[in-house]
C-alpha cells in the first residue's frame, strides 16, 4: 500500500511540475543591499572584512522548533513538493547569495588594491568610476610618463576583478543572466558612495567631480 502511495504521489507531482511555470524574479532590493555593504567595506576602510551571512530566524521559521531537521512526521506528498518547488518560489522574501570563496577572494583583492593604490589615484583625480561599473583614467596628462604603465596596470587589474565580481555573484545564485543587472546596481552604488572630490562618469559618459 505504501509503495503504491509513493508511486501515485511521484506521478501526480511529476504532472504538477510539468504544468506549473515558476517565475524567478531578480531580487533587486536584496542585490542593492548586498552591493552597498560590499562597496562600503571596500572604499570606507578601515573596516572588518565581510563574513559569511549568519543564520537568521527567517532561515528556520518555516517549521516549528520541535520538528527542525525532522521530516519523518510530514506527509510524503508534502516532502516531495518541498523538494520539487524550493521555498524561495513559495512566497518567501527573495535573497541574494554573495558570500562564496570566489567572491570573497575578489573582495579581499579589491580591498587591498584600493588601500594601496586605487584610492590615492581617486583622491588625486587621476582615475574615476565609470557609469558601467568599472574604473578608468580620467586625466592621463596628470600622470608622469614613468608612472603611466603602473597606473594602467592598476586600472586593468581593478576592472578584471569588477567584471569577475558581477559574473561570480550571478553564477553563485544560479542565474548567469543576472550579471548585467548586478553590474548596473553596483555601477550606480560605486558612484553614489564615491567620496567628495572623486570623479565619475554620468550616463552620457561625461566626467563629473563629486
Amino acid at each position: 500500500m505504501r509503495k503504491s502511495l509513493l508511486c501515485l504521489s511521484v506521478l501526480l507531482l511529476t504532472v504538477l511540475a510539468g504544468c506549473v511555470t515558476i517565475n524567478v524574479y531578480f531580487p533587486k532590493a536584496a542585490a542593492e543591499k548586498a552591493a552597498g555593504q560590499f562597496i562600503g567595506s571596500v572604499i570606507d576602510q578601515p573596516a572588518v572584512n565581510a563574513k559569511a551571512k549568519p543564520a537568521t530566524k527567517a532561515d528556520t521559521a518555516s517549521k516549528p522548533a520541535s520538528t527542525q531537521g525532522d521530516t519523518h512526521g510530514e506527509p510524503l506528498a508534502s516532502r516531495l513538493v518541498d523538494f520539487l518547488i524550493p521555498a524561495a518560489y513559495a512566497g518567501q522574501t527573495p535573497d541574494l547569495r554573495i558570500h562564496t570563496p570566489a567572491v570573497d577572494a575578489i573582495h579581499s583583492r579589491m580591498r587591498q588594491r584600493f588601500q594601496q593604490s586605487l584610492r590615492p589615484l581617486l583622491d588625486a583625480g587621476v582615475v574615476g568610476f565609470t557609469h558601467d561599473g568599472m574604473v578608468a583614467v580620467h586625466d592621463a596628462s596628470s600622470i608622469p610618463l614613468a608612472k603611466r604603465a603602473e597606473v594602467n596596470s592598476v586600472v586593468a587589474a581593478a576592472n578584471r576583478d569588477r567584471a569577475a565580481l558581477y559574473r561570480e555573484i550571478a553564477n553563485a545564485n544560479g542565474h548567469s543572466d543576472w550579471a548585467s543587472k548586478i553590474r548596473a546596481i553596483f555601477a550606480a552604488l560605486w558612484i553614489q558612495k564615491a567620496h567628495a572630490g572623486w570623479y565619475y562618469q554620468n550616463a552620457s559618459g561625461a566626467w563629473v567631480r563629486k
